[in-house]
Order: structure tokens, then C-alpha cells, then sequence
């Protein structure tokens, strides 16, 4: 299975081209796209009703859009419910009220996408890809580096929880006379680390964030650019170009999306100038003419996108 992620800023048109990507794969492989955008436009793209998020749009096509609202409150409800039964005997402190809080916790959006991609990914062994529609760029780059941040922080606190396990044990200075010999009355109780439940859990995210970034950083996964022949659209791209390199995450494609014949020359300077910035990585275009549908969907774009991504 082969993973690909759409970036850039908004306005270029790059759910389009994803979902034109997509369609283009979908002709010899098992494709489902994943809008991630909260401004979802894949059901008009495609000019389908994507009813209950996800619909079968082809035999190889499958569409699906993601409820950002429900996803993260179903993410904020199953972290509650496993605090809440980890921490039970703090409930005389009403830990009840700061939990009903947590929900204008900044970056529970992000981890709700990370979540949502990590369960796609686990749940997509009968696809041959996965495009992701990506939402703007600021967002994106938060998500994209949580795995690296968080597994930073769990194992810290990974060391804090054993401290507190190791002192939790302890008996302090239980006296008895000394024998001859002995210098030290402290006895210790033995205890397993397997059996504290805020211990496993630590673990279990760690694992799970690191597979999840091991993963995005791997062959099987490949970020595409898409940008537009402007100033703004080329400064926007050189940031995420750099976010994209601090991460390790591998940039496969960069697409020129809106080139005319007027903008023709502004789109080779910017084409070279991100050329030169990622170190090669090969440019497609996409004329303007060729994207605007008429009888046929925005979806049947004539450029091949994907030819490099197989």
C-alpha cells in the first residue's frame, strides 16, 4: 500500500488535483481518498453526495471526507473516559470539571487528524493508495509533527510515572537491629512495572507514534506540493518545503497547478526556484484550460500526475 499526501496553500487547487491524482490511480489500482480539509469540496469535484462522509465512487474509487468537529470530539471523549477510569480515586476533586474544559485545549484537532490518519492507514489493507486532502498549511505541518513531539514528551513522562512507581514501593527506613555486617535497614518491595496501568498506556502511545512515524517516513508514503505560478503561493510553498525537511517527511512531486499562457514565465521561475530549494524533485504542470470541466468532472484533468508516484 502506497501512501500519498496533497499539501500546499490554500486557493491553488489542491483538492482538485488530488482528487484528479486519485481518479488517474484508480484506473489500474484500489484507490480511497481522504479529505482531511474542513472546507470539504469532494462530493463537488466529483459532483457526488458523499452522504454519511464516504460513498463508492468507481470499483477502484472510493471517497471519504472527515467530520473535523465529531472526530475530535470522539477523540476528546475516549481520552476522558480513560483518564477518568485511570484516576478514579482523584474524583473527590471534581476532576470532572477540568476535563469539560479540555475541549478548548489547543491541539486537539491536530491529534484528532492524527488519529483519524493512524486508524485510515490500519484500515486501509485493501487499497493499493491512500491520497489524503490535506487542510491549510499551518494546520498540516502541526499535525505532521506531532508524532516527533509527542514521542518526546511520553518518554519523559515514561521516566517521571517509573519515579513515581519506584518511590510508591519503597518502605521508608523500616527499622530492625542490625545484624553484623549490615549497614543498610531499608527494605524494598518488589514490584512489576507490567502491572500500572498509566505506565502501559504511556507505552502503548509510543508505539503506536512510533510506527505512525515510521511510516510517514518510509517509501511506502510521499508528500506532493501543489502550488500556483505567484509570489505568495511560491513563498508559501518554500515554507512548507523547509517544514517538510525538518520533519524528514520525503517530498516525491511538486505540481504547478494554473499555469496560462500569461503566467507562463512566472511559472518557470517559481517551477526552478522550488526545483532548486528541494534538491531535484521533479515538477509537473498543469494548465488552467485543462481544469475547467465543462460536461466533464474537475476531476478529469489531462496532465498525467501520477505516472512518478507509482
Amino acid at each position: 500500500m502506497r501512501i500519498v499526501f496533497y499539501t500546499g496553500k490554500g486557493g491553488v487547487g489542491k483538492s482538485t488535483i488530488a482528487a484528479a491524482s486519485a481518479w488517474q490511480l484508480s484506473r489500474t489500482r484500489r484507490v480511497l481518498i481522504v479529505s482531511l480539509d474542513p472546507a470539504h469540496n469532494l462530493g463537488d469535484i466529483f459532483r457526488v453526495p458523499l452522504g454519511q462522509g464516504e460513498r463508492n465512487f468507481s470499483e477502484n474509487l472510493v471517497l471519504r471526507e472527515v467530520d473535523l468537529k465529531k472526530l475530535s470530539r470522539n477523540y476528546l471523549e475516549r481520552e476522558i473516559s480513560v483518564l477518568s477510569g485511570t484516576y478514579k480515586y482523584l474524583q473527590a476533586f471534581n476532576l470532572d470539571r477540568y476535563f469539560s474544559v479540555l475541549k478548548y485545549s489547543p491541539g486537539i484537532e491536530e491529534y484528532a487528524l492524527l488519529t483519524s490518519i493512524d486508524e485510515t492507514i490500519r484500515g486501509g489493507k485493501d487499497f493499493d493508495y491512500i491520497v489524503f486532502d490535506t487542510p491549510p498549511t499551518g494546520l498540516t505541518l502541526r499535525f505532521l509533527a506531532l508524532p516527533q513531539v509527542t514521542m518526546a514528551w511520553i518518554d519523559r513522562l515514561i521516566q517521571i510515572r517509573k519515579q513515581i512507581l519506584e518511590k510508591r514501593y519503597t518502605i521508608q527506613k523500616i527499622m530492625r537491629p542490625l545484624k553484623e555486617g549490615e549497614n543498610n535497614p531499608e527494605v524494598r518491595l518488589d514490584y512489576t512495572e507490567e502491572g500500572d496501568e498509566v505506565l502501559q498506556r504511556l507505552r502503548f502511545l509510543n508505539e503506536n507514534y512510533q510506527g505512525l512515524s515510521r511510516i510517514l517516513r518510509s517509501e511506502q508514503c510521499g508528500f506532493v506540493l501543489v502550488f500556483n505560478p505567484d509570489l505568495l503561493s511560491l513563498r508559501e510553498s518554500e515554507r512548507i518545503v523547509e517544514g517538510l525537511r525538518d520533519l524528514k517527511l520525503p517530498l516525491r512531486l511538486l505540481i504547478d497547478n494554473k499555469v496560462t499562457e500569461e503566467n507562463r514565465e512566472t511559472a518557470a521561475k517559481a517551477e526552478e526556484e522550488l526545483r532548486t530549494a528541494t534538491g531535484g524533485v521533479p515538477v509537473e504542470r498543469v494548465l488552467l484550460s485543462g481544469m475547467l470541466g465543462g460536461e466533464k468532472g474537475l476531476y478529469e484533468i489531462p496532465e498525467d500526475l501520477v505516472s512518478i508516484l507509482h
